[in-house]
C-alpha cells in the first residue's frame, strides 16, 4: 500500500505544477516519462516554499519557513512524510542522491526574501545560486541518473540555465515584486528611476546565461533534451518580448506569453525533436 500512498504524494506535486505553471508543465509532460514524477516532486517542494514567502501575507512566515525547512530534513532523514509534497521530494533527494548542500542554499535563499529588500552584488549572486542555480542542479541530478562525468561535464551550464529563468522573471516581476513586496532584486537598480541603459545591462547579462544554457541542453540526455529545450525557448520566448518592452512599462505591467504561443512552441519543439535537430 506503500506504492498507493506514494503514488498520491507524486500526484500532488503534479497538481501542483499543472495549477501554478503552465510552462514548466508542458516541459515537464515533453520529458522521457521516467522523469515526470521526479521532476513533479522537486517542482512541488520548490514551488510551496516559495509560496510561504512570496504570499502567505497575514501568517508568521518565518516560523511557517522554519518548520517546512525542519520538516523537509526530518523527510529525508526518515524516508517518509505525512506532506505529501515533502514525502515526493525526499523519495526523489534519496533516489538521485541530491546533495543536502543544494537543499540548504534553496531554503537560504528563501529565508532571505523574508528580510532582503535590495541586493548589493554579493547578495544578488548568492539568491540567485540558491532560489535557481541549485534547482537547475537537482534537476541534473535526475537526468543524469548517477553519471557523474556527465553531470560535471553540465552542472555549470545548468546553473546558467536555471539563472537566465530567475533573472527574466525578476524583469517580469518588476513592478510586483516592489509594489507587492518591497524588493528589488537587480543591485544598484532604482526602480522609480529604472531605464533603458539599466534595462540594457541586465539583458546582457541574461543573454549570456541563455547562450551557456544553450550549450549543456545540447548536451543532456536525449530522454530529458526535449523537454529541457521546450522551457529553454519559451523563457527565451518571453525574454525578447521583455527586450521589445520599454523600460517605463515594465515598470508597470507583466509581460506575458499567451498559451496559444506556448502550443505553438510546443509542437515546433515535437517536430524539430523527430527531425533530430534538437
Amino acid at each position: 500500500m506503500l506504492d498507493l500512498y506514494e503514488k498520491t504524494t507524486f500526484g500532488c506535486s503534479k497538481v501542483i505544477t499543472e495549477l501554478y505553471s503552465t510552462s514548466f508543465t508542458l516541459g515537464i509532460k515533453t520529458l522521457d516519462k521516467k522523469f515526470h514524477e521526479p521532476i513533479f516532486g522537486i517542482y512541488g517542494f520548490v514551488r510551496y516554499a516559495d509560496e510561504i514567502v512570496d504570499t502567505f501575507h497575514g501568517f508568521d512566515k518565518k516560523t511557517l519557513l522554519d518548520r517546512y525547512k525542519a520538516e523537509t530534513h526530518l523527510a529525508i532523514e526518515e524516508g517518509i512524510s505525512l506532506n505529501p509534497v515533502l514525502h515526493s521530494f525526499q523519495k526523489v533527494v534519496r533516489q538521485y542522491n541530491i546533495e543536502q548542500d543544494l537543499i540548504e542554499a534553496f531554503l537560504h535563499s528563501m529565508e532571505m526574501d523574508l528580510y532582503n529588500i535590495a541586493y548589493d552584488a554579493d547578495g544578488y549572486n548568492e539568491y540567485i545560486y540558491g532560489s535557481a542555480e541549485v534547482v537547475g542542479l537537482m534537476c541534473l541530478r535526475v537526468f543524469c541518473e548517477g553519471n557523474e562525468a556527465l553531470y560535471d561535464k553540465l552542472k555549470a551550464d545548468a546553473r546558467s540555465l536555471g539563472a537566465a529563468f530567475q533573472k527574466v522573471n525578476f524583469l517580469r516581476d518588476l513592478k510586483s515584486d516592489f509594489s507587492e513586496r518591497g524588493r528589488v532584486y537587480f543591485p544598484g537598480v532604482d526602480f522609480e528611476n529604472f531605464d533603458i541603459s539599466a534595462k540594457a545591462l541586465i539583458e546582457d547579462d541574461i543573454q549570456q546565461d541563455f547562450d551557456n544554457a544553450y550549450r549543456g541542453i545540447m548536451g543532456l540526455p536525449e530522454g530529458a533534451r526535449k523537454g529541457v529545450y521546450l522551457a529553454y525557448v519559451y523563457y527565451l520566448k518571453l525574454f525578447g518580448r521583455i527586450k521589445q518592452t520599454a523600460a517605463n512599462r515594465i515598470q508597470h505591467e507583466r509581460i506575458r506569453v499567451p498559451d496559444r504561443i506556448k502550443f505553438a512552441l510546443l509542437a515546433k519543439t515535437l517536430v524539430q525533436s523527430r527531425l533530430n535537430v534538437l
